[in-house]
């Protein structure tokens, strides 16, 4: 939905993009505080680095600032900011907000996916089937599969339905702060999902379930 068409740099937005969707919603820092770093390009990396998986250290940071000072630590500097002081989830809503029309919820999709997690990290444990450490997360996604909202990690050990109505009570409230209404959406879920505690979830939010 916002990145561009297949042939262009590694599918990521060009620069006045972000400018018009991302950066206005990024926290600056202290009134009157220029950065020294372009943060247009500091955006382009981040989304270099999630698209890629490549570690911080590796990210081509000569590719997009020619300031000699900077390393790839500074990228990492602002992920973290932004990621804590929730600046993402902030552009996030915008950009579902103003391109909802675009979304088919005619029917959402509810689904979990495992993350290897070999390095550690917060909310991480052993799951079986993966044999090895993952990170857990529920993710909600419109009937083209376009992602809406995602909910907090757990760690591998916990199945789908862990904190499950929790979890989903979230990722519906983000949606009503983007100004997208789930009431009456159904939602499909495969059969791990299949619960009392999710039905009662789903018929309070969205007033249907598939």
């Amino acid at each position: 939905m916002i990145c561009e068409k297949k042939g262009t740099t590694l599918g990521l937005i060009d620069e006045d993009k972000i400018r018009e969707w991302i950066l206005p919603h990024l926290s600056k820092g202290k009134r009157g505080f220029k950065p020294r770093i372009c943060l247009v390009k500091v955006v382009q990396l981040i989304l270099k680095r999630m698209k890629t998986g490549c570690q911080w250290r590796e990210l081509s940071v000569r590719e997009y600032i020619e300031a000699p000072k900077v390393s790839w630590q500074h990228i990492y500097y602002y992920f973290n900011k932004w990621s804590k002081d929730e600046s993402f989830k902030a552009a996030w809503k915008a950009l579902l907000s103003s391109h909802k029309q675009l979304l088919d919820l005619s029917c959402a999709q509810l689904d979990g996916s495992h993350t290897p997690a070999k390095r550690g990290g917060e909310q991480v444990g052993y799951q079986g089937r993966k044999a090895c450490k993952t990170t857990n997360s529920l993710y909600l996604s419109d009937n083209n599969g376009q992602i809406l909202s995602v909910g907090s990690p757990q760690s591998g050990e916990h199945n789908d339905l862990y904190e499950i109505s929790s979890i989903f009570e979230k990722m519906i409230i983000l949606l009503e702060e983007a100004g997208i209404n789930s009431s009456g959406v159904f939602l499909n879920a495969d059969p791990g999902f299949d619960s009392e505690e999710l039905r009662k979830a789903c018929y309070y939010f969205c007033g249907a379930l598939s």
